[in-house]
């Protein structure tokens, strides 16, 4: 583990007791898991559990097709509607949260009282306070929680914070994340086939009669998500505030449109801008055109600038000239199985993850606070502990 995730471990987290939830783990042993949540992406992390020799002996779905697509490949695992109830069954080490942003909390809540470890899906939380209260109920358990962000496990993100701690690039003033897909398209609203808990996906959110495109779509509507913004900005946001080591943004602003997503309450295009107190930051996101398609980040320096995407990282040295050449550059993937990984080793060891939930919550607080800037259309400004909007 890098120098700088020591020293935050050391001074942000309350030190977890050590202690192994079997009476011994053998080298072979296989970490048994419930998966909450069988959508697309809790069906993705299913099959990456299992190449890392994780058991899933349990899935808890409310959308009756996607439970029995995720029992195709683990057919002797036991199905639940309600979560709850997975969680009172024995014999499971852990539970992989995969739901909408919305059961987010409550689904933690529920796993630390049933004594569970935890992965769960980014974004944490669906607000800053929830981010709060998040962290506090982890803190007082000895659970081990680790958050979906595998950045903080890539090795070639891992390289490219060692080389921009090396200061190649001098002093850095603005940072550029960046998303571009042109998928956007109007709603689905027609008929959803197979049975849905309607209520049981709802939760705690606003009681209203079932429309297919709110739980087809759950990501673009507020009551149920932080939208795009949320979404991709927590990967993208998370690698600014890491890399930079600038804390928790100041203020931002945010302005955006529901360009070709009609039936939506989310943009599909928008820009928010941060302030930080040695940079600015500038994310912005656009799902109607895909030129330098997928994700990047840009960091500008007075010595150098870096890029980082899907490809790895390169960096040019000032002055920059047209078309130069980089001076240094790694091409790697991001794989989800590192971070993963290291989830099921830290449920051995008992030692804090790579992205535990104080991590999780700097990481969405900025996006959460560039969606308060937006719904407000206003500056938002957060505490210097990131704990309070205003």
């Amino acid at each position: 583990m890098p120098q700088d995730r020591r020293q935050f471990l050391a001074s942000a987290l309350t030190a977890a007791p050590l202690f192994v939830p079997r009476s011994a783990w053998g080298a072979n042993d296989r970490l048994a898991y419930g998966l909450i949540g069988s959508g697309g992406r809790g069906r993705y992390l299913q099959t990456s559990f299992q190449k890392l020799g994780a058991e899933c002996i349990a899935i808890a779905e409310v959308y009756e097709p996607n439970l029995q697509n995720a029992l195709k490949s683990t057919p002797n695992a036991k199905p639940y509607v309600d979560y709850h109830d997975l969680l009172a069954r024995s014999g499971t080490d852990a539970v992989v949260v995969a739901t909408p942003d919305h059961q987010h909390a409550p689904c933690l809540f529920a796993a630390l009282d049933a004594k569970k470890d935890v992965y769960l899906e980014k974004p944490m939380s669906h607000s800053i306070e929830e981010s709060q209260q998040m962290i506090q109920a982890v803190r007082k358990t000895d659970r081990i929680v680790q958050i979906g962000m595998q950045r903080r496990s890539a090795p070639a993100v891992i390289e490219a914070k060692r080389v921009f701690d090396s200061g190649i690039l001098g002093k850095v003033t603005m940072a550029k994340p960046m998303w571009n897909w042109n998928t956007s398209r109007p709603l689905n609203n027609s008929p959803l086939p197979g049975k849905l808990d309607w209520r049981r996906f709802l939760g705690k959110a606003k009681d209203r009669d079932l429309e297919p495109m709110r739980f087809r779509s759950w990501r673009y509507f507020w009551d149920y998500s932080g939208g795009n913004m949320t979404d991709q900005g927590t990967h993208l946001m998370d690698v600014v505030q890491w890399f930079s080591g600038a804390g928790f943004a100041k203020s931002a602003v945010c302005l955006g449109q529901a360009a070709k997503n009609t039936g939506s309450e989310v943009p599909d295009v928008f820009t928010a801008v941060f302030e930080y107190s040695t940079l600015m930051a500038t994310w912005t996101l656009n799902y109607c055109n895909s030129y330098d398609n997928d994700w990047s980040v840009m960091f500008q320096g007075d010595q150098g600038t870096m890029l980082l995407n899907t490809a790895g990282y390169k960096i040019w040295k000032e002055p920059w000239l047209k078309n130069p050449a980089p001076v240094q550059e790694m091409a790697a993937p991001i794989p989800i199985e590192p971070h993963i990984q290291n989830f099921m080793d830290c449920v051995k060891s008992r030692q804090q993850p790579n992205a535990p939930v104080e991590v999780g919550a700097s990481a969405v607080s900025a996006p959460h606070l560039a969606n308060v800037a937006f719904h407000g259309d206003r500056r938002a400004r957060l505490s210097a502990d990131g704990s309070k909007v205003s």
